[in-house]
């Protein structure tokens, strides 16, 4: 087995400092402030910048089918990026897990190929209609062997069980609640169970009998909604062989990436307080001279240095579809995480009164991390799947 490559190539750091300036130009913190004050989380406009001129919405997409041809190494740097910025698009929920789970269908099929090239194009904007909470691979998760809604024997562990019914024309009922890029979607990616078993279908959101209702958020940059289906038309695009495993690969690259957004969020706030720190003075010194600031500003920087190891060990592993990849995850997800809320809780508390503030962003980066470690399985969710993939008795209390 190879060793993994940890460092960014050449090409990875120019598509980092593409991406890096288009943000620092379409997204400072005060643009994000602003739109997420007026309630208008999603950014049209930044996302056809991004998605469409950019390419960044087909990075996964293979060449033939008119994305990228890149890998999960190269969407870990935009995902790094788009978490320094807290940035109101939906590359987690579209780039990534609705064309995840596309590319575990059968891509030869018309309408897979026609929705995958759509998608990559940013013309279209997709999401995966599970709970943002739904971790891949847990054990006795929905969809896990023996849990209700499960598709059909063998079972996949990990893919979500199915909350929306189909009847025998293929329209489809249900409300699946928790949904992140639901409310600028186009077409929405729905697991539902039938008479033809468990099954992946593609439904428009512009149909009647399709309602999307925002919930309150924590983060408000990356909202979620309540999806409603009445009777809605629907093309099925995978069924009981292929749905699952297709819904549980997506989760699984959408976990391991969040691990880069959430060391991106961390970056950021270290950044920024050390910045602050430099600038602020008391007592005719800057307060980041302080021996107590200096010691807490070192342990998040090797709490940093830590979360970009098993971030880039998990898009690497991805990218090279490694047999370790589940570990990989798992482990990225369990660190990196919690690396993000604590820089997060720093930054706010070593910006003193500022940093209480609502005119301050630090508060968007705090929500965001709080918002992105129950995202796609809590650290002790993963922690727990960890210890079965290596073997080891998971703590009981």
């Amino acid at each position: 087995m190879s060793t993994p490559d940890l460092l960014y190539t050449e090409a990875e750091e120019d598509l980092r400092a593409a991406v890096r300036s288009l943000l620092t130009d379409h997204c400072p913190p005060a643009a994000v402030l602003s739109r997420a004050e007026s309630g208008r989380a999603y950014d049209g406009a930044l996302w056809r910048a991004l998605g469409a001129d950019m390419g960044a919405a087909g990075l996964l997409v293979p060449d033939k089918l008119g994305g990228q041809g890149a890998t999960a190494r190269e969407a870990a740097v935009v995902m790094e990026e788009l978490g320094r910025a807290v940035a109101p698009v939906p590359y987690l929920t579209s780039a990534v897990l609705a064309v995840g789970a596309l590319l575990g269908c059968d891509t030869g099929q018309d309408a897979v190929a026609r929705l995958l090239g759509a998608l990559a194009e940013g013309r279209t904007v997709g999401a995966l209609a599970v709970p943002l909470s739904t971790a891949p691979g847990a054990p006795g998760a929905p969809g896990a062997p023996g849990a209700p809604g499960a598709p059909g024997a063998p079972g996949v562990p990990g893919a979500p069980g199915a909350t929306v019914r189909a009847d025998g024309d293929g329209a489809l009922s249900g409300q699946v609640s928790g949904v992140a890029g639901a409310a600028g979607a186009d077409v929405l990616l729905v697991p539902a169970a039938g008479a033809d078993g468990y099954g992946l279908y593609a439904v428009e959101t512009a149909e009647t009998s399709v309602s999307v209702e925002p919930l309150t958020s924590l983060d408000l940059t990356r909202p979620l909604a309540a999806v409603t289906l009445t009777g809605a038309p629907a093309r099925r695009l995978a069924g009981d062989d292929r749905a699952g495993a297709a819904i549980g690969r997506a989760l699984l690259t959408g976990a391991g990436l969040l691990a880069s957004e959430q060391l991106g969020v961390a970056e950021w706030c270290l950044t920024e307080t050390v910045r602050h720190t430099k600038e602020r003075h008391q007592f005719g010194r800057p307060v980041g001279s302080f021996q107590a600031l200096k010691h807490r500003m070192a342990t998040l920087w090797l709490e940093l240095v830590q979360a970009r190891a098993t971030a880039r060990y998990a898009a690497d592993a991805l990218a090279t579809d490694s047999p370790d990849t589940p570990v990989a995850v798992a482990v990225a997800q369990a660190h990196c995480a919690q690396v993000a809320v604590h820089a997060a809780e720093e930054c706010v508390q070593l910006h003193g009164g500022i940093g209480m503030t609502w005119e301050h962003p630090a508060h968007l980066y705090l929500k965001r991390a709080k918002s992105d470690e129950i995202a796609l399985g809590t650290p002790g969710r993963h922690r727990q799947t960890l210890a079965g993939l290596v073997d080891l008795a998971a703590p009981t209390g």
